[in-house]
C-alpha cells in the first residue's frame, strides 16, 4: 500500500519558487552579473524588480515589513535556493537581511525611517564596515576607527576595508571607538550615509583576482547626528556578536546552495554522453568524490538547522554557528574541488559556474571569521564547557558558557 506523500510546507513552496526564479532568470545571466559594470548593475536592479513583482524579495526580513518566513529554520531551506548563484542573494534582497534584523532591533526612529524602511522596500543599499587596514580582523580591541561626540554630532576618522556592498551602499553600520577603557564598552556601531561629507571610497579590492563589490572606505571628519548610533553607545561588542551569530548561518545557507549546484553538475556530468563514454559511473574515484560531497553536504546541513533551532528557541549556540560555518565551508569547497575535477579542463572555463564558485570558496575560509581563529575558539569554548565537575551535555554544548566566554 502506497503512502500518500506529504504536502509541502509554506517554506518548502517558497523554496521550490526561489528555486525556479534563480535558475530561469539569475543563472541564464551569470556571465553578464559577472561584469560588475554600469550595464550588471542595471541587469541586477531589473532583477531585482521582476523579484518583487514574483513574491520571491526580502523572504526572511520582518514579517511586517514583507517577509514571507518568521523562524530562521523554516528559512534555511529557502536560503539554499538563494545561494544556488553568488549573484543572487543580492538580487533577491538577501545581502540586506542581516542590517534589516540589527536596525529593526537597535535602530531608533530617525534611522528606521530614513534607512530601514528604504532597505526593506529594495529601495536602498547597505553595507557593514568593521574591518580595518592596521587592526587585526578577530580582536575588536585593535580597532583604531573613532568617533568623538561633540555638538550632539559624532565625528568619525578612520579607515575601513573589504567591506561588502560599499561602492554602491546608501549607508554603512560603521564600527568605532566611542570610549576608553575596557573594549566591551569602548565601541560602538553607528549608520553613516554614503554622501556624507568626509566619506570616501579610496579604492576597489579584489578577491583572488575577482573584483565582488569590496573596497577600502576612508572617513575624514564624517559628522553624523547622536540618535544615528544603533542601541546605546559602548554596546558594539554585544551587537557585533548578535550580528556575526545570525550572519553567519546566513551566509553558511548560501554556500550551501553553491556546494548543491556543483554536486548536481557533478552527477549530470557522470550520467552525460560524454560521462558515459568515459565510463565514469563505473570509476571508484568518482564515486568516492560523489559520496563525500554529498556527504559534506548533509552533514553542514545538519549544522545548520540545529544552529537555526537554537536561535530560534533562544538556546546559546555560539559553537553550533562556527561548527556549521566551518562545516558549510568545507562543504562548498569538497564540492567545487571536486566537480572541477570530474569535469576536467571545461571546469576551469569561463562559461562554466565552476571556477567563479572555487574562488568563492576559498575566500569562505577567511570571511565572516577565518578557519584558524574559529577552531581555536571552538577548542577554548569546549574547553570551558568541560571543566572538572561540570555537567556537559554534547546536545547543547554552548548552553554553560559565559556570555564572556561567547
Amino acid at each position: 500500500m502506497s503512502e500518500t506523500p506529504p504536502s509541502a510546507s509554506p517554506a518548502s513552496e517558497l523554496a521550490q519558487r526561489v528555486r525556479r526564479f534563480v535558475d530561469e532568470f539569475i543563472l541564464p545571466a551569470e556571465p553578464l552579473l559577472a561584469a560588475e559594470d554600469s550595464a550588471a548593475r542595471a541587469l541586477t536592479r531589473a532583477l531585482s524588480q521582476q523579484a518583487r513583482d514574483a513574491s520571491v524579495f526580502g523572504n526572511f526580513y520582518p514579517l511586517r515589513y514583507g517577509g514571507r518566513l518568521a523562524s530562521l529554520t523554516d528559512y534555511i531551506e529557502v536560503a539554499e535556493q538563494e545561494g544556488r548563484s553568488e549573484y543572487a542573494p543580492g538580487i533577491l534582497g538577501a545581502d540586506a537581511t542581516l542590517d534589516a534584523y540589527m536596525l529593526e532591533r537597535h535602530a531608533g526612529p530617525s534611522i528606521r525611517a530614513r534607512f530601514f524602511l528604504p532597505l526593506v522596500q529594495g529601495n536602498a543599499v547597505s553595507s557593514y564596515a568593521m574591518s580595518e587596514p592596521d587592526s587585526i580582523g578577530s580582536i575588536p580591541a585593535t580597532m583604531n576607527c573613532r568617533a568623538e561626540l561633540g555638538d550632539g554630532n559624532w565625528h568619525i576618522d578612520g579607515r575601513k576595508w573589504f567591506i561588502c556592498r560599499s561602492q554602491l551602499a546608501d549607508f554603512a553600520t560603521v564600527v568605532a571607538r566611542t570610549g576608553e577603557g575596557p573594549v566591551a564598552q569602548a565601541l560602538s556601531m553607528i549608520v553613516v550615509p554614503t554622501g556624507a561629507p568626509g566619506f570616501e571610497v579610496l579604492r576597489p579590492l579584489s578577491l583572488l583576482g575577482r573584483w565582488q563589490g569590496q573596497a577600502e572606505l576612508a572617513f575624514k571628519g564624517v559628522q553624523v547626528p547622536y540618535d544615528h548610533v544603533l542601541g546605546q553607545p559602548g554596546q558594539g561588542i554585544a551587537l557585533m556578536q548578535e550580528r556575526l551569530g545570525l550572519g553567519r548561518l546566513l551566509r553558511s545557507a548560501h554556500w550551501l546552495g553553491q556546494a548543491q549546484r556543483c554536486f548536481e553538475l557533478m552527477c549530470g556530468r557522470v550520467h552525460s554522453p560524454k560521462g558515459q563514454l568515459a565510463r565514469l559511473a563505473g570509476k571508484q574515484l568518482v564515486r568516492a568524490r560523489i559520496y563525500r560531497v554529498y556527504r559534506a553536504i548533509a552533514t553542514a546541513r545538519s549544522l545548520v538547522l540545529d544552529a537555526a533551532h537554537k536561535f530560534d528557541t533562544g538556546i546559546g549556540n555560539s559553537i553550533e554557528v562556527n561548527l556549521a560555518k566551518l562545516a558549510a565551508s568545507d562543504a562548498v569547497s569538497e564540492a567545487s574541488d571536486s566537480a572541477i575535477q570530474i569535469m576536467g579542463a571545461e571546469g576551469l572555463s569561463d562559461w562554466m559556474p565552476l571556477a567563479g564558485i572555487y574562488r568563492n570558496a576559498r575566500t569562505t575560509h577567511i570571511l565572516d571569521g577565518a578557519d584558524d581563529a574559529l577552531i581555536s575558539t571552538i577548542g577554548r569554548q569546549l574547553l570551558d564547557a568541560t571543566t572538572p565537575d561540570t555537567a556537559f551535555d554534547p546536545r547543547y554544548p554552548s548552553r554553560r558558557l559565559s556570555r564572556a566566554a561567547e
